[in-house]
């Protein structure tokens, strides 16, 4: 990825007694990254030392708020950064209303159309939120700290006002970075983008991966798995889904590749924790 390919996005908190306050409560934790236990559907929340708050989707209902403010002081009404990895209801619906009643600074999405109604409350939602508007494509970098950032890995290339069959295929896909340890976050890609991501000879190697599209039989072929090698694997699902997620296949997959499964299905929230110099760890298995 050369210098001019790499756009930078700086998370900025901008109320500077809130910065102080986070800044002293957090001063001696690491990143936090929490899968949130919101069903059937996708929601994670990562918060950086320095106080900066990114929600990565936000599931199918809205059990997203409540698992905010377990996770946020109650006077912190602002979230630094909103990410739609794609406009399917299970990741979708319940960030509408976090835009109600949350501040966002910054929203990150593909920007491709959906003739869902509830696609449509998202446009009028973020037009009346009027946050920073960043359209994915790779080399997209989200900058914490020169230690803490994501990089965007796909789409290859802006997806803005184009309608497309397969939305899961549209899905952003987001590598961590913390300090040298990495999380891959790959929405609901399916194999034939993981087939892409190979084939490109884009670094997908992680420490943590959040399974794909579930754990969908349609995702998680085994090169992509063997290519991102991870120690841990993390399943966003609901509890007996009417889709039969994640497939045994896949569960059999990652165990034959001897990676420690976490479901939230099961453990409820999964909030692991990377500190300098240190892998990451589980922090907190909670309901």
């Amino acid at each position: 990825m050369s210098k001019k390919e790499t756009i930078l996005i700086t998370l900025i908190v901008l109320n500077v007694f809130s910065w102080a306050v986070v800044w002293e409560i957090n001063k001696e934790k690491g990143l936090e990254v929490c899968f949130f236990d919101v069903g059937q559907g996708d929601s994670i929340f990562i918060e950086s030392p320095q106080g900066q708050q990114i929600l990565i989707d936000g599931g199918p209902d809205n059990s997203v708020i409540k698992k905010l403010e377990s996770r946020m002081p109650f006077w912190d009404r602002t979230i630094d950064l909103v990410v739609l990895t794609h406009p399917d209801n299970d990741h979708l619906f319940g960030l509408i209303e976090v835009l109600r009643r949350y501040e966002v600074k910054n929203i990150l999405w593909t920007g491709v159309n959906s003739d869902s109604a509830i696609f449509k409350e998202w446009q009028k939602a973020v037009e009346k939120e009027g946050a920073k508007i960043w359209i994915a494509k790779q080399g997209l970098r989200i900058e914490m700290s020169k230690l803490q950032f994501f990089d965007t890995i796909y789409p290859f290339e802006s997806l803005d006002n184009r309608t497309v069959n397969n939305l899961n295929d549209t899905s952003i896909v987001l590598m961590l970075d913390s300090n040298g340890e990495r999380v891959l976050l790959p929405g609901d890609i399916s194999t034939q983008v993981e087939k892409l991501l190979i084939e490109k000879n884009i670094s997908i190697k992680a420490d943590v991966l959040k399974v794909a599209h579930h754990g969908s039989k349609y995702s998680s072929s085994e090169d992509f798995i063997k290519t991102v090698d991870p120690d841990i694997a993390i399943i966003s699902v609901g509890e007996n889904n009417l889709y039969g997620h994640p497939s045994p296949d896949i569960l059999a997959r990652l165990e034959d590749f001897g990676i420690n499964i976490l479901q939230t299905s099961k453990q409820r929230n999964i909030c692991l924790i990377q500190e300098k110099n240190k892998p990451f760890y589980l922090l907190s298995q909670t309901e």
